[in-house]
């Protein structure tokens, strides 16, 4: 399938799709906020410049975009048709990142959440996520993954996902 604009609009339009502050992570930043949770935004001192940081539980959150960080099995991770080369690498690059900086957060004791940008498209899913976040943020896991498909979920079974303390 070809694109359906030119090259210099298909630039312009890449160029602006910013980094931090999108919709989803401003979300997800009103839900926490709503249940009384306070953190910080981007500390530059920590590995991977995490969306949320929350120092009094240890704990950050990175917000990720379906397409740009490979959500496995996603139905927005697509992948452009057209210099599917650049592409594959460009992709494979901000997987091995956000797998190597997840293990250096890891190995310095932070506890590490990733929030897929899928499971925030709703208000119902908005929700959902703050009230997990919450919940793991009181008990003791080291990591959480949460998409959408772990939205449905009933609430006991959301903390699937969750991985225990054991290094």
């Amino acid at each position: 399938m070809t694109d359906i604009v030119d090259s210099q609009t298909r630039s312009r339009m890449m160029a602006g799709i910013r980094g931090k502050d999108t919709k989803p992570e401003l979300a997800l930043r009103r839900s926490l906020h709503a249940l009384g949770l306070r953190y910080r935004l981007h500390a530059k001192g920590i590995p991977g410049k995490p969306d949320l940081v929350l120092p009094k539980f240890k704990a950050v959150i990175f917000v990720h975009g379906c397409f740009w960080h490979r959500h496995p099995e996603c139905r927005y991770a697509s992948t452009p048709a057209t210099r599917p080369e650049f592409w594959e690498s460009k992709f494979s690059a901000n997987v091995m990142r956000d797998t190597t900086v997840r293990s250096e957060l890891l190995a310095a004791g932070w506890r590490v959440a990733t929030i897929w940008e899928c499971a925030l498209r709703s208000e119902t899913g908005v929700t959902a996520v703050g009230d997990t976040v919450s919940r793991w943020l009181q008990g003791g896991g080291r990591e959480l993954e949460m998409g959408e498909k772990d939205i449905g979920a009933p609430k006991d079974e959301r903390s699937i996902s969750v991985v225990s303390n054991q290094t």
